[in-house]
């Protein structure tokens, strides 16, 4: 690993919640306007602090080991990931559901045979919440893992159904799917390093409080 500068990283997720990262950040005085002069960039440096751009599922891995100190990602991606981080505070933005859905057309056929303990095929990206999901209510489920649109699996009978996350429910309703079950809800969480919340904890403590009058408290 190449020697890192004294600045304090941060991870900035790519994608649905990356404005709100930015607003995040800005409400606490960080300089986030670099951010936007390079689309391109994957690596910022700035006056008082470095960013990383990444994949919102890549931002746990970061902060976890260390190439990132702190970072904004989605309680999904912790839940599905459990990583080794400490969960600061919920941001409030960037809210979603983590559902399981099935075609319109065959929803009391899939209930029945959920209800019934047969194994029904479940297409995903999130394939350790599926798997606790289903043990959790008793049932059984092979668990198909994809990184595409998952919509498309039960159109084409891959799957029985899906579990995904939904903000609008729009992309479910225009393809004709309906939702069996609410598993869980998700917004964005600020998470730190272990060992930066130890030994940057002015740094990391300044951040929290000065972002603090925008956010919700962990409960």
């Amino acid at each position: 690993m190449s020697p890192r500068s004294d600045l304090l990283r941060v991870a900035v997720p790519k994608g649905a919640i990356f404005e709100d990262a930015l607003h995040a950040f800005a409400s606490a005085g960080l300089p986030v306007d670099v951010l936007r002069e390079d689309g391109r960039k994957l690596f910022y440096e700035a006056e008082g602090a470095e960013f990383i751009v990444c994949r919102p599922s890549d931002v746990p891995v970061y902060v976890e080991y260390g190439a990132a100190d702190v970072g904004i990602v989605g309680k999904d991606v912790l839940e599905e990931q459990k990583p080794n981080v400490v969960e600061l505070r919920d941001l409030g933005t960037g809210w979603c559901r983590m559902i399981l859905a099935a075609p319109a057309e065959r929803d009391a056929e899939v209930r029945e045979a959920i209800e019934h303990a047969e194994v029904v095929h479940v297409a995903t990206k999130y394939p350790r919440t599926a798997r606790r999901y289903f043990e959790g209510i008793g049932r059984q489920a092979e668990i198909i893992e994809l990184r595409g649109s998952i919509e498309l699996a039960p159109l084409v009978g891959l799957a029985e159904c899906i579990v995904d996350l939904t903000a609008t429910g729009t992309t479910l309703r225009e393809n004709n799917l309906t939702v069996l079950d609410e598993i869980s809800s998700s917004t964005a969480r600020l998470i730190s390093n272990r060992g930066a919340y130890r030994l940057r904890n002015r740094e990391v403590s300044a951040l929290l409080e000065a972002m603090a009058k925008d956010e919700i408290p962990l409960g």
